[in-house]
């Protein structure tokens, strides 16, 4: 825990909304804060002004000036203040067939399941049911933050991004672009890369239309990953990304498969072939990444792109440990995602807990025939303090963006977190806990139920206690 309060007041803009509660965050990796009784002051412009610690003289007078405006929230014993969860690699379309199909090798699941389903989102009355089940449960669930992947469909594609905006959540959506006619099916595939870039172009438009540039909801440049594009499409996208200054995401390194098929295909590793088609810089986001090598977190760290890392995924379809610790010692930007559906769970909490065991048995090995000096990777385990900071903190590095943090100039996007809610197997001991002890227990044992209320930029999008008086 840090030992000095970073509280500060940010300015003399006038608060909004007032929070007096603990507030537990991780701002650098390995550095836990936490404040009890604070009082996190937010502007109208949903940024955060001041976070008051308890010690200040303060603190009193201002949560007594907020009582009286009528701005004051104040967590009930038991709950705690966190950042909102930002989640690096959803797949919007493929929420319907979460926990299906893992049995699968990744390019028979893509095309005997994936595929298939997402060729449905050409009927928007199906897209709508979808998506609207899907950003009601991220947001239930603590997602404040989503870097989605969409369907090849332009229309479905914009309506998720209205969804988004109509809900408050904070999005990165991209429309897919899979062109190649060699490895995308007949029925779900962009007719030429002529058309999969004027519809990219279009969608960024729509969404900048919708939320402003630069808003909550933002743009994409989406190439499902090399082996589904043609190289006139991938160097149109990433021509098309730099005139129009907006994010890029995309798969890297996945699997044996897909990144031996590149290397075969362009005679560079995934990361290098991407770059050469313009389409690594600051604001690309690459999925999975467990082939990377040495030089490829070189140039990622140089340019500073992000990898999200999905453990639970890579479980299934990677046939690899991605080597985390390293990547982040190398000074690679990395956070977490749930990879819907290949990962079949929708909470971030969870994916932290399975990226700290994902690292400890590529750290410890998992073959108990060999030696155990012989059996792992050496420094490769974090831990689950270093696996929150990365489904948080480590996720607004990766994005560019000031989320994830509870601290002044940062966005409030926050959940509140009910360590004492009946329906949870998350307990407390106060005479055994101290309050690292209580983050702890928040980050291993809190499911959906504990996550109560939810805002993105100060708004409140979420609130599971409505009608109960909180103040």
């Amino acid at each position: 825990m840090s030992d000095t309060p970073r509280m500060q007041d940010a300015g003399a803009a006038q608060p909004v909304l007032s929070l007096a509660g603990t507030v537990m965050h991780t701002p650098e990796r390995g550095i836990i804060e936490i404040y009890e009784d604070a009082l996190v002051e937010v502007g109208a412009d949903g940024r955060i002004l001041a976070v008051v610690d308890a010690a200040d003289a303060e603190r009193a007078p201002r949560a007594a000036a907020a009582a009286a405006a009528g701005r004051l929230v104040t967590l009930r014993a038991g709950q705690v203040l966190l950042p909102g969860l930002v989640d690096l690699h959803v797949h919007a379309p493929q929420w319907p067939q979460l926990g299906k199909a893992l049995n699968l090798p990744l390019e028979q699941w893509l095309a005997q399941a994936t595929f298939p389903l997402e060729a449905r989102y050409a009927d928007l009355g199906f897209a709508a049911r979808a998506y609207e089940s899907l950003v009601e449960s991220l947001l239930a669930n603590g997602t404040t933050t989503a870097l989605y992947f969409g369907s090849l469909h332009l229309e479905a594609t914009k309506l998720l991004a209205e969804l988004c905006h109509s809900r408050g959540q904070r999005a990165l959506i991209g429309k897919v672009v899979m062109d190649d006619p060699a490895l995308c099916p007949d029925f779900y595939r962009d007719a030429a890369p002529e058309v999969a870039i004027a519809e990219t172009e279009a969608f960024i438009d729509h969404v900048e239309a919708l939320s402003g540039r630069g808003g909550r909801v933002r743009p994409v440049v989406t190439p499902r990953f090399i082996p589904a594009c043609t190289d006139a499409a991938l160097k149109g996208l990433g021509e098309l990304a730099a005139r129009r200054g907006v994010h890029i995401q995309s798969h890297v390194s996945e699997s044996d498969w897909e990144h031996d098929f590149v290397l075969a295909r362009t005679g560079r590793t995934d990361t290098r072939a991407l770059e050469a088609f313009g389409l690594l810089g600051r604001h690309t986001v690459l999925a999975h990444g467990n082939f990377i090598c040495d030089d490829d977190m070189e140039a990622l760290a140089g340019c500073g792109a992000g990898i999200a890392h999905c453990p639970l995924s890579n479980a299934y379809f990677s046939n690899a440990v991605f080597p985390l610790a390293h990547a982040l010692e190398k000074g690679v930007n990395v956070g977490l995602g749930t990879d819907i559906s290949g990962g079949p769970d929708a909470s971030l909490f969870s994916v932290a807990r399975h990226t700290v065991a994902a690292s400890r048995l590529l750290n410890d090995g998992v073959d108990a025939r060999l030696p155990a000096a012989t059996r792992g990777r050496m420094n490769a385990a974090v831990d689950i303090a270093e696996a929150f900071w990365l489904a948080t903190a480590g996720g607004g590095i990766a994005l560019d963006l000031p989320v994830g943090v509870i601290a002044p100039g940062y966005a409030f996007d926050a959940i509140v977190v009910d360590t004492t809610h009946p329906d949870s197997d998350l307990t407390i001991w106060p005479d055994l806990d101290e309050p690292q002890d209580i983050f702890q227990r928040i980050l291993y044992s809190a499911t959906r139920v504990n996550v109560r209320r939810v805002w993105v930029d100060g708004r409140l999008v979420a609130d599971k206690d409505a009608g109960l008086d909180w103040d």
